[in-house]
């Protein structure tokens, strides 16, 4: 649906064609023209304001109304010349340029538009006319070929305009195109190169092709064996395997040990080393490991659950309790570590700290049964922190 600019644009007034000759029908044209641009009759309004131009030719106002007319009807070959005329007549009718380039842009004539719609775009204290300006100046620049500015305009508008569906579609279509011409670009200027393999790799695996992840996270160790990251990548692959194949648990835990040997900051692996250590009762191992991602990543929430948890198990709740506090005041809407701050106060025996506790996480819980049903297509940098199945709650 086309933009109702007549809405935002100053009107421009055509009142004072009374004065002139034929003054009566002039009027009534121009009355009949304005009632039904309003009720968005644009034929109607466009045989008008035609009716207008002829009586009176030299008039700006009547140009530009008749532009913004055929622009709102969708006739952006008849809307251009009109608002040319219009300018020409009188420089200073406000927005009026603005409107001429949306009209260029509409018509893909990308460079003569730019200039304008940047204007519109940038100096405009009006919202919906830089919106507007935005959406035509973002696809301008594409047409233009110009992608990273049409990144960059996208990103602005999606930080001015963060709830808007038609603002974040177009987005989502132009990130997602100009990751695909940084790959090509990229398999154009270094097909032989680790960089190609590992953008293959991270494509295969965030579309759950993981044998393809595979292959490509080995084909970079095999250009470079040393390079940082690839074997934490293959560890999260190997753990999304897992359910179809027993080994791939003990293969990942392999990876996140060689990424940590290789750079012993990547708290991502240390904590997915960690986890693992858990779930396999090695508690020992396990603090080693929480502690380490939480040196390195102070900040790291589900390291820090698990580093919670994982006190509890070696029978040091009172140590549980800092960590766990720390998780909650990053982020209180996690059931899992309110859940986790009740196993320890029930390991203090202090049932009060504990029911509030277990309340809170009951409250979490039934909260995000009830609005469960999201899109859910985005796979986390680290693993998610659940409450055992094996150890229901109790309280």
């Amino acid at each position: 649906m086309l933009p109702r600019i007549w809405i935002l644009l100053c009107l421009w007034s055509v009142c004072g064609l009374a004065q002139t000759a034929n003054d009566a029908l002039m009027q009534r044209y121009a009355q009949a023209g304005e009632k039904a641009l309003a009720e968005q009759r644009y034929d109607e309004a466009a045989q008008a304001f035609e009716k207008l131009r002829e009586l009176a030719p030299n008039v700006a106002e009547i140009h530009a109304r008749l532009g913004l007319i055929y622009y709102q009807a969708g006739k952006f070959e008849q809307a251009a010349p009109a608002l040319r005329q219009a300018l020409k007549l009188k420089p200073t009718l406000p927005n009026l340029d603005v409107l001429l380039a949306m009209s260029l842009s509409e018509l893909g004539q990308y460079q003569e538009a730019v200039p304008a719609l940047q204007k519109g775009f940038k100096q405009t204290k009006d919202v919906a006319l830089r919106r507007s300006s935005g959406l035509q100046l973002q696809r301008a620049y594409t047409g233009l070929q110009q992608d990273d500015k049409s990144v960059e305009v996208a990103l602005e508008l999606t930080q001015a305009f963060p709830k808007d569906p038609e603002i974040l579609y177009h987005a989502s279509r132009l990130f997602a195109n100009y990751a695909y011409l940084s790959a090509v670009k990229l398999s154009q200027v270094a097909p032989d190169s680790l960089w190609l393999q590992l953008a293959a790799g991270e494509a295969h695996e965030s579309q759950g092709h993981l044998d393809s992840a595979l292959g490509a996270y080995r084909e970079v160790l095999k250009i470079n064996p040393n390079h940082p990251g690839v074997h934490f990548r293959l560890g999260r692959v190997q753990l999304a395997r897992a359910a179809q194949d027993a080994k791939a648990e003990v293969e990942a835990l392999q990876e996140f040990e060689r990424e940590l040997q290789l750079d012993p900051t990547n708290a991502n692996a240390a904590y997915e080393a960690g986890e693992l250590h858990r779930k396999a009762a090695r508690f020992d191992r396990a603090f080693e490991l929480f502690s380490l991602a939480v040196k390195h990543y102070p900040d790291f929430e589900e390291s820090l659950v698990g580093l919670g948890r994982t006190l509890v198990s070696l029978r040091k709740p009172d140590q549980a309790l800092l960590p766990l506090r720390k998780a909650i005041a990053l982020n209180a809407n996690n059931e899992v570590t309110w859940f986790q701050l009740s196993q320890a106060y029930r390991a203090l025996n202090n049932a009060a700290e504990q029911q509030k506790a277990f309340a809170e996480y009951q409250r979490l819980r039934n909260q995000k049964l009830q609005s469960s049903g999201g899109m859910g297509f985005s796979r986390p940098e680290a693993t998610r922190q659940k409450v055992d199945p094996e150890a229901p709650p109790r309280h």
